[in-house]
């Protein structure tokens, strides 16, 4: 399921590509976490790091010097220690890193300081992500400040530093067809999470008992975490965004909101679906359950090549916003409500995001100061929700405490787009339906 090496041959390639005569590309790996005393947080690679290189230890450099007559990508890592790897696992060393992850040349970590300076110099600019790393910052300050030292001996240091963030990200922006292979699966593995938690769902469970379901299926099937922390929020809890304690008892007429998705060979997938805990909507869970999934709908419809990012959140505003009057939880004209933005008490979000090897993937959302044309290989969450928080005195007692959230994750194709979450239901009878079956099988 792996990502080809050739492909990260093609991406470096078309990095440099990019990059001005005569420059250099310094990218470090993520950092080891300390979780709590000598516990340590698992590790997961820097996603650009990832993206350029596959390589997936700690400790490591990668070096783009296009041009270079002794190669191109340079390597920093860990050397071979048989007694480090008795302890902590397997390294790669220098003979790997050319041979298994493409490497022109590479040094142990240790030399750096050593070789690196001798690399920079003479490059006119330095491509670098200041700022996402601090501590690597100031080693690179000061590699750069020993060659200024050198300066009246006849060292050329470099006269101009640039983002690397802005390059390597609008390349992450479009997806291969590698690429989708993997998050197609890490969808699927997703979905089947999903349909499982539905089909277990019980009052009188707690919602952390849901989340070890989605866990449980997301590493049988080949996933090794989470793409992010699991929400899983029964009745009000459904209206905190970004819920994650899952510690509450999922009480009978509560909806259960869960948005989760596997992690898959460093891609994403990102689901959210609502559910009813005893298997039924009530009549006010289906009318906002339909509500929210009517603008999911129409959203959907405007995912195409030439349309722009705004649309997408623009369609599934009109649709809220009229249904919220319908149900007489605003009042006024549609038009004037969305000028007004007064669905935001309500729907406070943006519609969706970039995703990718993160979760919120990298992209800008505006170019030049107009929101991004849509192109084929864009891949997105379409995610509207409903929120009426339990205190809202503004609203009908019988609304109130009604969160409800339908994300599903979506490519941008030639002719319009694909749902690579669809294995999910969506429709209420769907759902009634998978949860009555689920429990007539227990008889």
């Amino acid at each position: 399921m792996q990502i080809p090496r050739q492909e990260y041959s093609r991406r470096r390639k078309a990095l440099m590509a990019q990059m001005v005569p005569n420059s250099i590309a310094v990218l470090p790996a993520a950092q080891v976490r300390t979780r709590n005393r000598d516990t340590e947080y698992p590790y997961r690679q820097d996603s650009d790091f990832q993206y350029l290189t596959g390589f997936p230890e700690p400790e490591a450099v990668a070096v783009l010097i296009p041009g270079r007559a002794h190669g191109e990508f340079v390597l920093f890592c860990r050397e071979r220690d048989p007694e480090r790897e008795l302890w902590d696992g397997y390294r790669a060393g220098q003979e790997g890193a050319v041979a298994s992850y493409g490497a022109d040349d590479a040094f142990p970590i240790s030399d750096i300081d050593d070789i690196l300076p001798g690399l920079i110099e003479g490059r006119e600019r330095v491509y670098y992500a200041m700022g996402a790393n601090p501590e690597f910052d100031r080693r690179l300050t000061g590699w750069i400040n020993s060659i200024r030292s050198k300066a009246r001996l006849g060292a050329q240091p470099p006269n101009e530093f640039e983002a690397l963030d802005h390059l390597l990200h609008d390349l992450r922006l479009y997806k291969s067809a590698a690429e989708l292979k993997v998050m197609r699966e890490a969808a699927k593995i997703s979905a089947r999470a999903h349909v499982r938690a539905m089909q277990i769902c019980r009052p009188g469970l707690h919602e952390y008992q849901l989340e070890a379901e989605l866990i449980h299926e997301f590493m049988r099937s080949g996933s090794r975490a989470p793409a992010y922390s699991s929400i899983v929020a029964a009745g009000r809890n459904a209206c905190i965004l970004h819920y994650t304690e899952n510690t509450s008892q999922i009480r009978d007429g509560d909806l259960v909101l869960i948005d989760a998705g596997c992690e898959l060979d460093c891609y994403a997938s990102d689901i959210t679906r609502t559910f009813p805990a005893n298997g039924r909507f009530s009549a006010e869970q289906r009318a906002i359950y339909q509500l929210v999934l009517d603008a999911q709908r129409a959203a959907f419809a405007v995912i195409a090549p030439g349309r722009h990012w705004n649309e997408v959140h623009e369609a599934s505003v009109r649709v809220i916003t009229a249904g919220l009057i319908e149900l007489g939880l605003l009042q006024g004209e549609v038009d004037e409500l969305v000028a007004a933005e007064a669905y935001r008490p309500f729907y406070m979000h943006r519609v969706g995001h970039w995703l990718g090897m993160d979760v919120h993937d990298v992209g800008e959302y505006r170019v030049g100061g107009e929101w991004r044309v849509l192109e084929p290989g864009m891949l997105m969450t379409v995610e509207p929700g409903i929120y009426i928080a339990q205190d809202n005195s503004d609203v009908a007692r019988k609304w109130r405490g009604i969160g409800v959230r339908i994300e599903d994750d979506v490519l941008v194709t030639r002719n319009g787009c694909e749902i690579l979450t669809g294995d999910v239901p969506r429709e209420i009878d769907e759902i009634e339906a998978l949860m009555a079956a689920a429990r007539s099988g227990e008889h």
